[in-house]
């Protein structure tokens, strides 16, 4: 029997432990613009704008006596979940928006994908990205791949203009 590849196209949302509900909803709502769509006590599900999922991320409460997450530090787990947004404008206003939270803790030009880091209330990680469509994607791109640079959000507006959609998932040309 040869191997046959799995047929999953995309990841449809994922779900966190955190140490407050309603502190996380909060806070996603503000960061990211997700809405509750369902929800009980100690659990919310949200969706992001534009889905058309059911739901992105799922918050199941544990209690605020729970300790940090030691993923990467002193157990294996989840690194980051990375969000896509349309165009380098809706970056940009993520970038302010988390700066001004104190959630923002990097910003990565890696060359095809332009990536913002933040961390919720709990300290978990995650993603925020531009990609570059494919289209767009020169020799010089892909060359640029092999090195991270920080990212500066009006010089890549610049480049590839501030509304121009991104790639979606993946934007290497092929």
């Amino acid at each position: 029997m040869g191997e046959t590849a799995m047929p999953v196209h995309r990841l449809n949302h994922a779900v966190l432990y955190v140490r407050d509900v309603e502190r996380s909803v909060a806070f996603y709502e503000r960061a990211l613009g997700f809405r509750v769509v369902m929800g009980f006590p100690g659990a919310a599900f949200l969706q992001a704008p534009g889905s058309s999922n059911d739901h992105d991320l799922g918050l199941f409460q544990i209690g605020k006596a729970a300790g940090p997450s030691q993923a990467g530090a002193a157990t294996v787990g989840l690194y980051h979940l990375a969000w896509e947004v349309d165009t380098l404008d809706d970056l940009e206003e993520i970038a302010v928006r988390l700066r001004e939270m104190g959630a923002l803790v990097g910003a990565s030009d890696h060359s095809t994908t332009k990536a913002l880091y933040a961390k919720d209330p709990d300290g978990l990680e995650f993603e925020v990205s531009w990609l570059v469509p494919a289209s767009l994607i020169t020799e010089e791109t892909i060359a640029g791949r092999s090195s991270i640079q920080p990212l500066d959000i009006a010089r890549e507006k610049e480049r590839y203009g501030a509304t121009t959609r991104g790639g979606i998932g993946v934007s290497v040309a092929g």
